[in-house]
Formats: C-alpha cells, structure tokens, sequence
C-alpha cells in the first residue's frame, strides 16, 4: 500500500494527516474551514485516496496558513506515498463539468512541482473562504508533491461549482496519473530512469 503520514507544526498551524493512494476514498476531515474541508473530502472521494486531515490553525487571522499548510501537508505526503512512482501511468487528465462551470486538469507526477493556474473564480469570497487561496493550495501541493498541474476554467459563473470542478478534476486526474500501467508493470515512466 501507497501511504504516508505527516505531522507538521509551525507557530502558525499543527497539521496530523494521513494519505493512501491505494484507498477507496474515505476520509475524515477537520481544518476549522468548513469549505476546505469540504473540498478536501469531495478530493478524496473524487480521488479514491483514503485521508485524515487534523489542522489547528490561525484562523482568527484568516485562512490562507491553513490552507497552504494543508496543500504543503498532503503535497508532502504524496511525494513520500508514491515513492520513486514504479509501474505508474504517470499522466492524467480530465474535463469535468459541475452544473454551468467546465474546468480542465492535466498533471504528470514527473518529479517536478509546477502549477499553471488559469481558473477564474468571478467572487473574491465564497463564504468566508478568500477564494484566492485556491491557487495557494495547489501551488502548495505542487511543489511539495513534485508534480506538474495545468488547471483551466472553461466555463462558469458560479465560484462555488468552478472551484469544486478544479478540486474534483485534480483528484480524478492524479487519480488516473497513479494508477498502474499494466504494459509497464514494475518500470519508471521516464527515459531518465527516475523522476
């Protein structure tokens, strides 16, 4: 089993969470952010990882140390889950509609952490979430993950469903990218022979 546990304290936040790649896509969540939590357990289920998330955070301040931290907790927990990623497909995409919006994800776990974000949210607010801290958290998952994320807004006007389409169109692209290449079981996909 592909899995791994973080415990990650700062003055800011202090972060136990658990992650398998190799799941069905349960989960128990608590970041004291009701909409984070809620796309972090729709991730999960989307993307058939297993997940426990405990965040204490400053969130008299705002969000944003929580929810970066959080995208730095499980990018981390990726990276070390998925290990030297022998066997993997590597690549996934999906197009993924929710209600009126459409958004676009392409990720390769090539070792590499680099996100292209080009999702826009129409509100500043959805809630009392700052919906700008979407593009903190997945550049947080990013770089810890080492995985390469080209997310796309193609349709929408409602912030809420656009962010919900990226988060559940992250979760079933790298859902196909970690699943395993029966043509090439055992091998890394890279001519380098690493990622």
């Amino acid at each position: 089993m592909r899995r791994a546990e973080i415990n990650r304290k700062t003055t800011e936040t202090d972060i136990k969470l658990s992650l398998c790649l190799d799941g069905v896509g349960n989960y128990k969540i608590d970041t004291g952010c009701g909409f984070l939590d809620h796309m972090l357990e729709l991730f999960s289920k989307h993307s058939c990882f297993d997940m426990t998330v405990s965040c204490t955070g400053d969130t008299k301040v705002d969000y944003h140390h929580t929810t970066e931290d959080v995208g730095i907790a499980l990018g981390s927990a990726f990276k070390t889950a998925i290990g030297d990623a022998r066997g993997i497909k590597r690549y996934g995409s999906m197009l993924l509609p929710m209600d009126e919006a459409l958004v676009l994800c392409a990720v390769d776990v090539s070792g590499r952490g680099f996100l292209v974000f080009n999702v826009d949210i129409p509100t500043v607010k959805v809630g009392d979430f700052d919906t700008e801290l979407v593009e903190e958290f997945f550049v947080a998952f990013c770089r810890n993950a080492g995985v390469t994320v080209n997310l796309r807004s193609l349709d929408g006007h409602n912030s809420h469903h656009i962010i919900e389409a990226a988060f559940k169109a992250a979760a079933r692209a790298l859902r196909i990218a970690v699943s395993a290449d029966e043509t090439c079981p055992d091998k890394i996909p890279s001519t380098k022979g690493l990622l």
